[in-house]
């Protein structure tokens, strides 16, 4: 058995490619339409999976779907939440937060971060290796919302 994909619906696909490309630093690595379906679908990939993604190997992606004629989703704790490694949560947590993403869990313990996509898509963001050393002024902010 592979892991292959986790599927969201989106609501806005630029919104979300923002979102998910240019604030949380994932890449586009193909793209499907179905005129017939009346749908597209964007795959992308974390940074540490873009060589795999665009090889003949499997890399974990997450595919974006949009469908062309309008619905509404709701949110729903159904689907959990995406989760990534990244190397300095407090760097991407800072990131986040001046290109106006909310940062609904802070990473108080140098660990652990939750933010949400535009479509209420709970995102996990975890720290390499062990926790960095508390900082200020991620160890003392609130939580912000849901996650």
């Amino acid at each position: 058995m592979e892991y292959l994909h986790t599927m969201v619906r989106v609501s806005n696909l630029d919104a979300s490619l923002n979102f998910y490309c240019e604030k949380l630093g994932l890449e586009e690595v193909r793209r499907y339409y179905s005129e017939k379906g009346r749908f597209t679908l964007v795959f992308l990939a974390a940074p540490g999976d873009i060589e795999r993604a665009r090889s003949n190997a499997q890399a974990p992606l997450v595919e974006l779907t949009y469908n062309w004629d309008p619905e509404e989703y709701g949110s729903s704790r159904n689907f959990g939440h995406l989760a990534y490694r990244v190397e300095d949560i407090y760097d991407l947590c800072q990131r986040l937060m001046d290109s106006g993403v909310i940062v609904n869990r802070p990473p108080r313990d140098g660990r652990m971060a939750f933010v949400r996509s535009p479509d209420g898509i709970s995102v996990e963001l975890l720290q390499r290796g062990e926790p960095l050393p508390l900082k200020e002024p991620w160890a003392s902010m609130e939580n912000i919302g849901s996650w």
